[in-house]
């Protein structure tokens, strides 16, 4: 059922695209400052505590390294994993290298989900308007339907595969709290990348942070 979960969310996320492709949609900046605040604070709440308990000395090396990762994968994205796609449009091929770096992302962020119920919410949560993002850009951009559809249905299959690996293979499950470290990374650079470009101007207005407070109420209890 979490497998299908996480692939429904970009599925739900395409819907949402295509039902209000010729209208503006407003509350997205909204949606996105909770969905990066509620990553965020899971991953705080429930991800780090374990990782420095299991990890040793040198844990901090490899959430270094996730960071530094996501700065390259953003290189190749554009931007894409924290609601901003800045590629060109003119040749309507397949985005090979947005693809490519959007897997990687998905994939390692499917790794620690396999024992840590909490983060696979925030990254259900996390999935959904990115999902948006990038069907109003394929729409916007005119790429076909299937190419759409291609995209996004590869895109949501990394990550469910990403925990399926996790769960069935030794060697990763050997190493799951270094794994878990570049995850984190990961997942710092992009919701907290999240928190600052979804306000103008670096500045959050009452609705924006009102979503952030009720995001990080809800993964607390959670």
């Amino acid at each position: 059922m979490e497998y299908i979960a996480l692939f429904l969310a970009v599925a739900i996320g395409y819907g949402v695209a295509r039902i209000f492709q010729k209208k503006e949609l407003t509350q997205l900046p909204i949606l996105l400052a909770f969905s990066g605040s509620f990553l965020l604070s899971t991953t705080l709440f429930e991800l780090l505590p374990e990782v420095f308990e299991t990890g040793g000395n040198h844990i901090g090396v490899f959430i270094m390294v996730g960071i530094l990762l996501q700065i390259i994968l953003d290189f190749f994205s554009k931007g894409a994993e924290h609601g901003h796609v800045h590629i060109q449009t003119e040749q309507k091929v397949f985005p090979i290298a947005l693809f490519l770096s959007l897997s990687v992302h998905a994939l390692i962020e499917g790794f620690p989900l396999t024992e840590h119920a909490t983060m696979f919410y925030g990254v259900i949560v996390h999935k959904i308007p990115i999902a948006i993002i990038l069907a109003l850009f394929f729409q916007k951009a005119k790429f076909s339907t299937g190419t759409t559809l291609l995209f996004l249905t590869l895109f949501a299959l990394m990550t469910p595969l990403g925990s399926f690996l996790m769960n069935k293979l030794p060697l990763l499950q050997a190493y799951a709290a270094q794994i878990n470290a570049v995850a984190i990374g990961i997942f710092l650079h992009v919701s907290t990348t999240i928190l600052f470009e979804s306000s103008k101007n670096h500045s959050f207005n009452l609705s924006k942070m009102t979503a952030v407070f009720v995001a990080v109420i809800i993964a607390y209890f959670l």
